[in-house]
C-alpha cells in the first residue's frame, strides 16, 4: 500500500505541476507567481554575476587588462550599491503607482545590462552594467515584498510560508545561476551573457501575466501628502523597530557578501605562492565550483524552508540568534579544512559535517529578519513598499561592507583573512540582537488586519 501511494503520488506530479503552470498562468496564484519571477530574475542575476567573476579570472586572454582582487570588490560593491540607492526611491514609487509596474522594470534593466557586458572588455563600461544590474533588483524586491506584504497581512502562518518562499527562490535562484554559469562560460565565452537575456524575458512574463491587476492593494498615492516623497521614507527610517533590526541584518549579509564574489575569484584564480599553506587557495575550474556551490546551496535551501515553517512556534530573533550560531561553527569548519592538507581523512569529515550542520542552521536568520521586517509593514500598510524596500537597503549595505572587506581581507591574508572577517562580522550581528529580542513583542507580534480578497493565492 506504501509503495502504491509513493508511485500514486509520483504519477501525479506532471498534472499538478500542469495545474499550478495553469494556475499561474492565469493570474489564480499571484503570490507564486511573483515567487518564481523572483526565482528566474535572480537566476538570471546569478549566471551574469558568476560569469563575470569567471570572465575577470581570463578577462587578458578576451583582450581586457589583469584584473586584481580590489576590482571584483569594487565590480561587486558597485552592484549593491545601484541597489542601495535605488530601492528606497522603487519602493515609495511602487506604493504610489502600484507594485506590478514597478516589478515590470526589473527584467527590463537586467537584459539591457546583460546585452552590453556581452560585446565589450572596458572595466568603465562594464561598471556600468554593474549599476544597472543593481537597478534590477532595486524595482524588483521591493515591489515583490510589499505585494507579499499584503497578501499575506492576516495569516502568520501564510507570510512564514511566503517569506521563506522568497528567500528560498532569491536563493535557489543564485545558485542555479551560479551552477549554470560555469558550464555555459566554459561552452560559449562571452557570448553567453546574450543568452541569459532569455531568462529575464521569463521573470518578465511571470509578472507581467501571473501578477494580474486585482491581485494587488490599490496605490496609495491619495494617502501620502503631495510633494511629500523620499521625506515620507526617511521617517520610516528614524523608527526604532528600523534601527533595532538594521545592524544585526546588515552584520548577516556583510558576513554572506564575503562568499558570493570574493571567495569565489580566491578560488578559480591562479594559485597565490603567498598562500600555499592554505588548502582551498586557487586552481579550482568554474565547474568545479559550481558543483560545491550546487551541494552547499541545495543545504542552505533546504533550511530556509524548515526554518521558515517555524515561525509560528518560535519567536523570531530566536531563530536569528540560532543561525548567527550556526554561522560560527561553519565558519570555524572553514577555516580548520583551509589547513588540514595532511590531516586524517576521518578528521576532514567531520569537519565538513560540522559545516554542513552549521550551514543548515546559518539559513534560518534570513526568512526571520525579512519575517520582522514584513511584521513592521502593519504599522504603515501605506508604505509596504517602502518599507520591504529596507530589505535591498540592509542586504545592499552589508554586501557593500563584505565585499570590500573581503577585497582587503583577501589581498593580507587569502581565504584565511576571509574566514576570520567573517567571524568578526557575526560577533557585531549579536551586539543588537538582544535589545531587539526585548522589543519584538511590539513588532513581531502586532494584531493585523485582513487582506483584500484574492490577493493571497494559496501562499
Amino acid at each position: 500500500m506504501a509503495l502504491a501511494s509513493v508511485v500514486g503520488a509520483v504519477s501525479s506530479l506532471p498534472a499538478r505541476a500542469l495545474r499550478g503552470a495553469r494556475d499561474v498562468a492565469g493570474g489564480r496564484t499571484p503570490v507564486d507567481a511573483a515567487v518564481l519571477g523572483t526565482l528566474t530574475l535572480r537566476m538570471a542575476t546569478g549566471v551574469t554575476g558568476t560569469m563575470l567573476t569567471y570572465y575577470f579570472g581570463r578577462f587578458e586572454r578576451h583582450g581586457g587588462i589583469h584584473i586584481q582582487p580590489w576590482h571584483v570588490g569594487v565590480m561587486a560593491a558597485l552592484f549593491y550599491a545601484s541597489e542601495l540607492v535605488g530601492s528606497p526611491a522603487f519602493g515609495v514609487l511602487s506604493d504610489r503607482i502600484g507594485h506590478r509596474r514597478i516589478m515590470l522594470l526589473g527584467p527590463v534593466f537586467g537584459a539591457v545590462a546583460v546585452a552590453i557586458t556581452a560585446v565589450t572588455v572596458s572595466l568603465p563600461v562594464i561598471a556600468l552594467t554593474r549599476l544597472l544590474e543593481g537597478g534590477s533588483t532595486a524595482a524588483s524586491v521591493p515591489s515583490i515584498l510589499g505585494f507579499i506584504a499584503f497578501a499575506t497581512a492576516s495569516d502568520e502562518i501564510a507570510r512564514g510560508r511566503a517569506v521563506a518562499r522568497f528567500e528560498a527562490a532569491t536563493l535557489a535562484g543564485l545558485l542555479a545561476g551560479m551552477v549554470l554559469a560555469g558550464p555555459l562560460f566554459q561552452l560559449f565565452g562571452p557570448p553567453a551573457f546574450l543568452l541569459n537575456a532569455l531568462l529575464y524575458l521569463l521573470s518578465f512574463s511571470l509578472f507581467r501575466f501571473g501578477v494580474r491587476r486585482g491581485a494587488e492593494p490599490e496605490p496609495a498615492a491619495a494617502a501620502h501628502v503631495k510633494g511629500e516623497g523620499l521625506g515620507r521614507y526617511a521617517r520610516i527610517l528614524r523608527s526604532r523597530q528600523v534601527w533595532l533590526l538594521a545592524p544585526t541584518w546588515i552584520a548577516i549579509n556583510a558576513t554572506l557578501g564575503l562568499y558570493t564574489t570574493q571567495t569565489l575569484f580566491q578560488l578559480v584564480r591562479a594559485p597565490d605562492p603567498r598562500f600555499a599553506g592554505q588548502l582551498l587557495m586557487g586552481g579550482f575550474s568554474p565547474v568545479a565550483v559550481s558543483l560545491g556551490l550546487g551541494a552547499g546551496g541545495l543545504l542552505f535551501l533546504a533550511g530556509l524552508l524548515y526554518w521558515g515553517g517555524r515561525f509560528k512556534n518560535l519567536r523570531r530573533t530566536s531563530i536569528i540568534f540560532r543561525g548567527v550560531g550556526g554561522g560560527f561553527a561553519l565558519l570555524a569548519a572553514g577555516l580548520a579544512i583551509n589547513h588540514a592538507a595532511e590531516a586524517p581523512l576521518p578528521f576532514t569529515g567531520l569537519l565538513v559535517l560540522l559545516g554542513a550542520a552549521g550551514l543548515f542552521v546559518l539559513a534560518g536568520a534570513t526568512p526571520a529578519a525579512l519575517g520582522l521586517l514584513a511584521d513592521v509593514t502593519e504599522t504603515y500598510p501605506d508604505d509596504r513598499g517602502a518599507i520591504m524596500g529596507l530589505y535591498s537597503v540592509f542586504l545592499g549595505l552589508g554586501q557593500i561592507t563584505g565585499s570590500l572587506v573581503g577585497g582587503v581581507a583577501a589581498q593580507a591574508a587569502g581565504l584565511d583573512g576571509i574566514f576570520i572577517a567573517s567571524l568578526v562580522l557575526l560577533g557585531i550581528a549579536l551586539v543588537p540582537l538582544s535589545h531587539l529580542r526585548g522589543y519584538e513583542h511590539e513588532v513581531g507580534r502586532m494584531a493585523v488586519t485582513a487582506p483584500t480578497t484574492g490577493a493571497m493565492g494559496d501562499a
